[in-house]
């Protein structure tokens, strides 16, 4: 019983999406977590696929115990043109290998509830891994106002402190996706730690880790190495490397063992508006401001500065190989 306590409980909020495949795997592979939920959201696909995506990746993974709780199909302020990353992802979200339809069906919860529901049942003891646009989280938040007391952590992939973005220079994809819900999270009050791509794009797994993975009897290993294609064709073509990013599994980790990482703290706004729409500003508070300003009196969060990539990338591949 000992064992079962010190594991973590997580729900990862998710839009599987190829590296969130990589994630889930990860963190059911991990004696360290216990998953208790996944929630969905838009982001590398729409919400209904990601539905589907989740239920289909609990049933390879031989996990439908499981519950899947769909979230939001529009952002925090209704805006239904949503950024939708399928060329990243191939259109099914999973390498364009189109799957059989899982058999499992989603809870009759929304994932906000899902999300307000869990933290109130543990309080102080859930983490919530958000691996795509905020909304499902910003929701929650206004659904519940004592659910940022209740989570014991918010671990968000998201941002790029310091670094240009991956839409354009200013936003990193997630922020992007709903920056308003993104801009309602930070300034929350709740414990938060962001991991941007300033740090996921030091995390590479490589063609010859393909490679590797491809040659392990590990079941989960097998399953990814048929839809990494996509996303490595997508990695050469834009960013000219050989590899590709583990944003998802970095985050995951991050939950895993945080001493992988560094941080620091301060405030975290989002640009809602404009060329920079989707940008995230992190204030260390070094200097105190005479004037009353949107950065007066807000709370601070923990944001990712360095990361030990070598042991990030032991860890993902010693895990997925023994699946």
């Amino acid at each position: 019983m000992a064992v079962e306590e010190a594991r973590k409980k997580i729900i990862i909020d998710t839009d599987p999406g190829i590296d969130d495949a990589m994630a889930i795997f990860l963190a059911l592979q991990s004696p360290e977590l216990d998953v208790i939920g996944l929630t969905t959201i838009y982001g590398n696909v729409y919400t209904t696929l990601a539905t589907r995506n989740a239920l289909h990746l609990l049933e390879i993974a031989g996990r439908t115990d499981i519950p899947v709780a769909e979230g939001s199909h529009i952002t925090i302020t209704k805006g239904t043109k949503l950024r939708i990353a399928d060329f990243v992802h191939g259109s099914d979200g999973l390498g364009n290998q189109n799957f059989e339809p899982p058999s499992g069906k989603p809870i009759g919860q929304s994932a906000a509830s899902f999300l307000v529901e869990q933290a109130k049942l543990y309080p102080g003891q859930v983490t919530v891994v958000a691996l795509g646009p905020l909304t499902n989280i910003a929701l929650a938040i206004q659904l519940d106002d004592t659910f940022v007391k209740n989570v014991g952590q918010i671990i968000l992939l998201g941002g790029a402190f310091a670094v240009n973005g991956n839409v354009n220079p200013a936003s990193e994809a997630n922020i992007f996706g709903d920056p308003d819900a993104a801009d309602m999270v930070f300034t929350s009050g709740a414990n938060i730690l962001a991991i941007g791509i300033n740090v996921t794009h030091q995390v590479i797994l490589t063609d010859a880790d393909r490679d590797r993975m491809a040659k392990s009897g590990g079941k989960l290993a097998q399953y990814l190495c048929k839809i990494l294609d996509v996303y490595f064709a997508y990695h050469h073509d834009a960013y000219n490397i050989k590899g590709v990013y583990l944003h998802d599994p970095t985050t995951i980790l991050a939950a895993v063992n945080p001493s992988l990482f560094t941080f620091a703290e301060g405030v975290v706004r989002v640009q809602t508006v404009g060329i920079s729409r989707g940008l995230t500003l992190f204030y260390n508070k070094q200097k105190r401001f005479a004037e009353v300003t949107e950065w007066s009196d807000k709370p601070s969060v923990k944001v990712a500065v360095t990361v030990d990539a070598a042991a990030i990338n032991e860890l993902l591949m010693e895990r997925l190989m023994h699946s």
